[in-house]
């Protein structure tokens, strides 16, 4: 029986999960018992070997079957050499090669550099076989975003493929629609970019910045989806010091966290909105104002209005419920932003007056 190839193993588990992710990123791949090889210690050098082989199959006649690279370390990335290797060749044998590495490759590292010479050409035709291979996002997720956003209808494919890919994978192709800022993703961008990961940290200001949050969140047309995205990004750019684009570097944050947080007021209480507002507050009272891109005043106010919201019964009641069973976030979330906020989440007693 012949293995399985990447891209079947791919497109099985997307026909069993259409709509989403794929279960655990689609691992294990069929070649895992392979090994990856140590990366050399010249970074500089990575990608050449491939990039030898490359000039060599190109320069014969060979079927794309004969090619090898399983003593190789095949960068996830944009690589120059490979990519050097792809434009010295002719262009439709590039074409060839990398689409019958993509669909037919068994191992990931041919898999990866069929991917990597497509990523060098503009061909809409390539998308959904580029789409079905990134859904294996974990290695071939920045490939697969590079090779994305130089098609046409880049954006389209890339909206796509961030609607079904988690964790790491989804950082890749969230930034590559940011680099893209197609105005006709601004609306999915500022509902559905964040996911609640903690990995949004990444690309959360680039989202804020690209998606114009500032603008929709003081518009008119502010829904729940929009609100409530707004929370998961403030949220994840709040703690991302040293991952993205932090308050203190995002002009527009004391008027996107006063806009939240009037906008919050008015929506009825779930646990995530608990969650997400609880966490903010908490970071906006431990860190000096400037870190947040405010002054005292503004901070102030900010704080006491999300703290007006959550000090409510019925949100106090809400966040009770959802704090059972106990979960890795509810034990978070009660030896941190819980202990050092006044919030009432053990008893009827009144909660404290907050900080002055």
């Amino acid at each position: 029986m012949s293995p399985a190839t990447l891209f079947d193993h791919a497109l099985r588990l997307h026909r069993q999960h259409p709509g989403g992710p794929l279960p655990d990123g689609g691992k294990p791949y069929p070649d895992d018992e392979i090994r990856r090889p140590r990366s050399r210690n010249d970074p500089r050098l990575a990608g050449a070997d491939v990039a030898a082989i490359l000039d060599r199959h190109f320069g014969s006649v060979a079927h794309p079957s004969d090619l090898v690279f399983r003593d190789c370390d095949v960068p996830i990335h944009r690589n120059e050499h490979i990519a050097a290797a792809a434009l010295r060749a002719d262009r439709q044998r590039v074409r060839r090669t990398g689409r019958w590495l993509v669909r037919h490759a068994t191992d990931r590292r041919a898999a990866l550099v069929g991917l990597a010479l497509l990523a060098t050409d503009h061909a809409d035709d390539d998308i959904p076989l580029i789409q079905t291979i990134g859904l294996l996002a974990d290695w071939f997720g920045p490939l697969a975003a590079e090779a994305l956003q130089r098609r046409r209808d880049g954006a389209e494919a890339l909206t796509w493929l961030a609607e079904r890919t988690t964790g790491w994978g989804r950082v890749y192709v969230i930034e590559a629609l940011c680099r893209l800022g197609s105005a006709g993703t601004r609306s999915w961008m500022l509902r559905h970019a964040c996911d609640g990961d903690f990995l949004n940290g990444y690309f959360a200001g680039q989202v804020a910045t690209t998606a114009h949050l500032h603008e929709a969140i003081t518009g008119d047309d502010v829904d729940d989806a929009l609100i409530d995205h707004t929370g998961r990004l403030l949220k994840a750019i709040t703690d991302c010091g040293g991952m993205g684009t932090t308050l203190e570097h995002y002009p527009p944050s004391a008027i996107v966290l006063a806009a939240h947080a009037t906008h919050l007021s008015r929506q009825a209480p779930t646990f995530p909105r608990y969650v997400n507002a609880a966490t903010i507050a908490d970071e906006l009272i431990t860190k000096p104002p400037a870190r947040s891109g405010c002054t005292s005043e503004q901070r102030d106010t900010i704080v006491g209005q999300y703290l007006t919201v959550l000090e409510r019964p019925e949100w106090n009641a809400t966040a009770r419920t959802g704090l059972t069973p106990p979960t890795d976030l509810t034990t978070w979330f009660l030896t941190g932003p819980a202990a050092r906020l006044p919030l009432n989440l053990k008893s009827d007693e009144p909660p404290a007056a907050p900080p002055g």
